[in-house]
């Protein structure tokens, strides 16, 4: 079971970028997640949906990003508006078979992460 993100690019500040993860292999998750680290910062938590569509944000990008499954449930994505050059980090996408919310331990399948840069 993989993850693949992609959709990591370099944007303005105030501008809009759309990461998306799909798995490969599995289809059974309970909950997937949008993470982020930035060089020499720990992993924080962006945001998590589960399997009937319920959503959690960090506050530092409520209002700002939106996370959403495609309609088969599989492929997540995550609409980034509103960048600021603070939300520069890698960007790497999480699933678990039974938890959710907004804590790494709770996640036991990783992807190996996009780049977004956001410049001022």
């Amino acid at each position: 079971f993989q993850l693949q993100e992609s959709g990591g690019d370099s944007a303005q500040t105030g501008g809009s970028l759309r990461l998306s993860c799909a798995p490969n292999g599995y289809y059974g998750v309970f909950c997937m997640a949008w993470f982020r680290q930035a060089p020499g910062m720990e992993r924080e938590a962006v945001a998590s949906i589960d399997t009937v569509g319920t959503t959690t944000y960090a506050d530092s990008v409520k209002g700002r990003f939106t996370i959403s499954k495609d309609s088969a449930g599989h492929t997540m994505f995550l609409q980034m508006d509103s960048l600021k050059p603070e939300d520069t980090a890698m960007y790497y996408c999480a699933a678990d078979q039974s938890r959710c919310g907004l804590r790494a331990w709770a996640y036991e399948y990783w992807g190996q992460g996009t780049q977004v840069t956001v410049s001022s």
